[in-house]
């Protein structure tokens, strides 16, 4: 790296310092003003020895999809990428947001050594807004639970043919504006973390079981387990179990929505209690050097190669002036 490019992350770590640690009006005379921040989201993938040490991997070029990618629409961003590995072949489903649809919608890529990805196609598209596609194999069938808070309800689909069809099989909740739903299985139970502020301050996390998938779920009786507090309640990708050990991950969203990563063990977990602990104090994944990342990250979905070795999708932002290309424009009645 050149002394050149060495002093650029050098000026930037310092003018985020100054923005996390002035009041805002010192920092404004000190940095200009702080227009409005518009989320430019791209993916990449990491790789480490566990799911809490994970790095940029060198043999990926992130970020790995971009809004350039989107083929069959016009895309805003890409973002809230979860895998599927089937075979040899790694499956990546992830939100687009449809630009002249005005929401998101879920898409598809695939790639044979989880480093290099090809977009397909868009797979899922609702009359409402989807994103966070958290996809999951069991018992020989695919499933999918995205984000459908404007259905105020948490909603289950099948693969049809996987990976590219996809049908509404049921709804497991309903009545709130239900965040980012990550469900595991643990100890012959089904569990689920949603975020559900409706005013989409993302501080309130709710957890749920059932004794099946398909329910009947039910509250947790010391939900909600996370209340007033942006910093460690939403979701922030797919909740890891491993060597009887539970992880979540939560984002947390202040002073914007999508600033770091955070995790938590999960020490106690019945139908009755829960316990958990912070893994660390500092965030897992934040705002960066890396230009696509120089915002923030908000997302993690970490898969187990082997004993030594993990692999894992993310997603960051970087701000930009407008995020609408030049020259867009929907069509009007």
């Amino acid at each position: 790296m050149s002394a050149a490019a060495i002093r650029q992350i050098l000026k930037w770590y310092a003018k985020r310092k100054i923005r996390e640690c002035c009041h805002s009006s010192i920092a404004d005379q000190l940095l200009g003003v702080q227009g409005a921040i518009h989320q430019l989201w791209s993916i990449g993938i990491v790789t480490g020895r566990s799911p809490l040490e994970l790095r940029h991997a060198r043999g990926a070029l992130n970020p790995v999809l971009t809004r350039e990618n989107v083929s069959d629409v016009r895309a805003m961003f890409v973002a809230d990428p979860f895998l599927l590995r089937v075979g040899d072949q790694w499956h990546m489903f992830f939100e687009v947001y449809n630009f002249d649809a005005d929401r998101g919608e879920i898409a598809w890529a695939t790639s044979n050594n989880g480093f290099a990805w090809t977009y397909q196609k868009i797979v899922l598209q609702e009359s409402f807004h989807l994103s966070y596609p958290y996809v999951f194999e069991w018992r020989d069938r695919y499933y999918m639970i995205p984000e459908t808070h404007q259905a105020e309800s948490v909603r289950l689909y099948e693969a049809t043919s996987f990976p590219a069809k996809w049908k509404y099989i049921d709804t497991l909740l309903r009545g709130q504006r239900f965040n980012d739903s990550s469900v595991f299985h643990y100890q012959n139970h089904w569990w689920m973390f949603s975020e559900t502020n409706p005013t989409l301050s993302h501080d309130t996390l709710r957890l749920y079981h059932a004794p099946a998938l398909r329910g009947p779920w039910q509250e947790h009786p010391r939900s909600p387990i996370i209340q007033a507090n942006p910093h460690i309640a939403r979701p922030a990708g797919r909740v890891v179990v491993f060597d009887d050990r539970i992880f979540r991950f939560a984002q947390d969203c202040f002073p914007v929505y999508g600033t770091k990563v955070r995790a938590f063990e999960i020490v106690e977990l019945t139908p009755a209690t829960y316990r958990e602990q912070r893994v660390s104090r500092v965030p897992i994944f934040g705002p960066s050097w890396r230009l696509w990342t120089q915002g923030g990250m908000h997302h993690i979905d970490a898969h187990r190669l082997d004993s030594q070795s993990w692999i894992a999708a993310v997603d960051g932002w970087r701000q930009v002036g407008w995020p609408i290309p030049e020259g867009w424009q929907r069509a009007t009645c």
